[in-house]
């Protein structure tokens, strides 16, 4: 069974949202049920700070053994940090999805669309856990 963190927010497409900061800024990475599905991911190509992505646009593509896939950005906004421990060490992925395995950290445009994402437990019932 995969984890699915209780604070965390979901996307059908398997991204999730990480809402710890006080500000405007949120932390976005892939589940731990999609790296299960990816295999050992070998390569990320993210974007670069400054950057920005209207609602579920491609923000990037994840390559494991099994596959290449576009991640999607869950909410509008402006990345302010990208995660550069994953150019040296892609698998952090694999080891901790929701922790050292981020991927992007993004400021929101429009907090409102955080409420369209997923709850655990719908996200539990999208997987069928």
């Amino acid at each position: 069974m995969s984890k699915i963190p209780e604070h965390l927010l979901y996307t059908e497409e398997h991204e999730y949202v990480n809402k710890a900061d006080a500000d405007d800024s949120v932390e976005i990475g892939i589940t731990d049920y999609a790296q299960g599905e990816l295999g050992d991911v070998v390569y990320v190509d993210l974007p670069a700070a400054g950057t920005k992505f209207a609602q579920m646009e491609p923000f990037g593509t994840i390559e494991a053994v099994k596959a290449v896939s576009e991640l999607y950005c869950p909410v509008a906004g402006e990345v302010v940090e990208v995660n550069a421990a994953l150019e040296a060490d892609p698998s952090l992925i694999n080891k901790d999805p929701y922790g050292a395995g981020w991927m992007i950290r993004l400021r929101v445009k429009n907090p409102a669309e955080l409420e369209r994402l997923l709850g655990p437990n719908d996200y539990a019932t999208h997987i069928g856990q």
